[in-house]
């Protein structure tokens, strides 16, 4: 923890790549106070919000991979067993957190690599079932990538408008307000995307049962 600490009380590239990193891994590190306060640094000429978005990215990218081949390698077993243990717990984990990503994964396919980057609770493990199911990295790759870059993009604008309206004292107050208010948005928006994919896939699956266009 004063890692952690040490680590957001001075961010630069390297440090917001290395948080990112461990997001996307299993240690709880909450993005929102990653990449929006870097953002807002950024407004104040301090950094590019630019780079801070794609070093951000490239971290979730590294850390997303991480347990992408840990759960293709290991299996299903291993993984809910490290799930379960001490070391698992340390890190806000457990069996059910797990199985929620999979059955998500599961019921979402493919896309949900992407829409799953956008979703607390998800985020960082929709990685896991991704590789338990062997997806191609290559796509695995490209989804992650796509998802946790629209993530960090939305925290980027969050920042770069607060530095315009919020002094440096009340910033996390603020994202802590905003930002769950964001995440109501996105989940209500990553359902109605939801709907939508499984419509087409239902009206596809009838158009060939009955060779309609």
């Amino acid at each position: 923890m004063n890692l952690l600490s040490s680590l957001l009380d001075n961010l630069n590239y390297g440090t917001i790549f290395i948080l990112m990193m461990l997001e996307s891994t299993v240690i709880p590190v909450p993005s929102e106070f990653v990449v929006t306060p870097a953002a807002y640094y950024s407004a104040a000429g301090n950094m590019d919000v630019l780079l801070v978005v794609a070093f951000a990215t490239l971290g979730a990218d590294v850390g997303a991979t991480i347990n992408y081949t840990a759960a293709y390698y290991l299996g299903r077993p291993l993984v809910y067993r490290f799930a379960n243990s001490r070391i698992g717990r340390l890190c806000l984990l457990n069996q059910k957190k797990v199985e929620k990503s999979e059955q998500f994964f599961y019921n979402h396919g493919v896309v949900a690599t992407l829409t799953g980057r956008l979703l607390p609770g998800i985020r960082h493990l929709i990685s896991i079932p991704a590789g338990l199911a062997k997806m191609p990295y290559w796509k695995f790759l490209l989804y992650t990538t796509i998802g946790a870059g629209c993530w960090h993009g939305i925290l980027a604008t969050l920042g770069w408008y607060l530095h315009a309206v919020v002094p440096a004292d009340q910033l996390n107050m603020k994202i802590e307000e905003y930002a769950y208010d964001i995440k109501i948005a996105l989940i209500g928006a990553a359902a109605l995307a939801a709907v939508y994919i499984a419509a087409r896939a239902m009206r596809r699956r009838h158009q060939r049962l009955h060779g309609t266009k």
